[in-house]
């Protein structure tokens, strides 16, 4: 310890230490001087000497997200890898904008074995403009070598999810019923046709394999799956799928994926889908962490709902998403969807966009909110309803948050609500879902 003041006390230059006639010696600093110290000690790899200058930043206001970096700092340079991880997080959730913290946790991550945790962080950090050319190079080949090395990955949750239509009914009290031309009558709905809320127990997971057959071409297998179960089993809802294929590196940020999909739902014990395709898409990073993603999807559908809605779906949709602010991810979206199916009134097309924004905000809180709107016009008019051909305008919102400090088994804990409104000029399609979902998830 007098060593250390020693060293203390002639690097910031403060007033020498007093020593009494037993010899002991003891000097006085102030929170800057012990904070300035601690990282010449540190930076000097004098690492015990600096330990307990650290510790007493405890008692410093104001300098805590620095005494976690150094301590995390300290316990990488020394292998204790862990702490390290754990320091560096608690650094961030002070101040989740300081990039060197960032670029040491992710430094850490990649030790520790967790890759895609360690890619995350160094796109946060690439965003960065005051990055020198050097660093962001070493970041970019870095992620690369990352993406070239990556063999799984894995995440599930599981929650309660209460929602306030689970049978996804109209919002309507009643509809008119085209009986003959220019002839309608009201139908008042039955109980059974109006919106029921329940408590649901839900998941969901997903997951990937590659396996790398060269330095240009790997093979990719991703599937996930979730599901939601009430009280009453009519509204059920499960759904998995696989998709199988390889992937092409075009450059070391270019890739394109050809994949063989399939997918089964099931609605209150039955069949809904049953799906089989393909997919392909491409997907560019480009630099200060913005990606751009294009992705074409065909499949036959065949459902056990009736034949009326067996058929074929297409679709194409483009991504672009970039770092903003430090910490968080933008992303806008459009896509174009086309359903052929054996009957004309339920075949239709759709176009859409979506935006959302997402990612880290001081003590340790993870939040994002998203929207989107879309439009559905279908072939043919129902003739129950109306000569005229159905047009569906379709809103969704979603909020989230989740704190990543807080570990419960291992698993953090979140709350994401969601809202959907369908406004059509069938009245018996009107409708809204509000849900929650409160979950605790893992990630691999």
């Amino acid at each position: 310890m007098f060593a250390a003041l020693l060293l203390a006390a002639q690097a910031a230059t403060s007033p020498a230490p007093a020593c009494d006639a037993a010899g002991l010696c003891t000097a006085r600093l102030t929170g800057d001087e012990l904070l300035a110290t601690a990282e010449k000690l540190v930076l000097a790899r004098e690492f015990d000497a600096a330990r307990p200058l650290i510790a007493a930043l405890e008692q410093v206001p104001g300098r805590q997200m620095e005494r976690h970096f150094l301590t995390g700092y300290v316990a990488i340079e020394t292998g204790q890898v862990k702490q390290a991880i754990a320091e560096f997080r608690a650094a961030l959730a002070i101040d989740p904008s300081q990039t060197r913290v960032r670029l040491e946790l992710a430094r850490a991550l990649l030790m520790d074995g967790d890759q895609s945790a360690a890619d995350h962080h160094f796109r946060l950090a690439s965003q960065d403009k005051r990055l020198p050319p050097e660093i962001a190079a070493t970041i970019r080949s870095t992620r690369g070598i990352i993406r070239d090395q990556r063999v799984w990955n894995f995440r599930f949750d599981f929650g309660l999810a209460p929602d306030t239509n689970i049978n996804n009914a109209t919002s309507a009290e009643q509809v008119d019923l085209l009986v003959s031309p220019n002839n309608r009558v009201p139908f008042a709905l039955n109980e059974d046709a109006k919106p029921r809320s329940g408590l649901g127990l839900t998941g969901s997971f997903s997951g990937g394999l590659r396996f790398k057959q060269s330095d240009k071409l790997a093979l990719l297998v991703d599937g996930d799956g979730q599901f939601t179960h009430y009280e009453d089993d009519d509204f059920d809802d499960y759904m998995l799928q696989l998709a199988v294929g390889p992937e092409w590196k075009l450059s070391a940020r270019t890739a394109v994926t050809v994949q063989a999909v399939g997918l089964q739902r099931w609605f209150g014990g039955k069949t809904a889908q049953q799906q089989i395709g393909v997919k392909t898409g491409l997907t560019s990073f480009l630099d200060q962490g913005q990606r751009i993603g294009v992705q074409l999807d065909a499949r036959r559908t065949e459902s056990g709902f009736g034949t009326s809605y067996d058929g074929w779906q297409y679709g194409a949709y483009g991504t672009y998403e970039r770092v903003v602010a430090k910490t968080m991810i933008a992303s806008a979206s459009a896509f174009i969807r086309r359903e052929s199916v054996r009957s004309d009134a339920l075949s239709n097309s759709e176009f859409g966009i979506n935006a959302g924004v997402g990612g880290e905000l001081p003590h340790g809180i993870n939040a994002g909110v998203s929207g989107g709107v879309s439009f559905a016009r279908f072939d043919a008019p129902i003739e129950l309803f109306s000569d005229d051909k159905r047009r569906d305008t379709r809103i969704t919102a979603r909020a989230y948050l989740g704190s990543r400090k807080t570990r419960v088994l291992g698993f953090s804990p979140s709350v994401t609500y969601s809202y959907t409104h369908i406004g059509s000029n069938y009245a018996f399609y009107d409708s809204d879902r509000h849900r929650f979902r409160f979950a605790l998830a893992r990630f691999f």
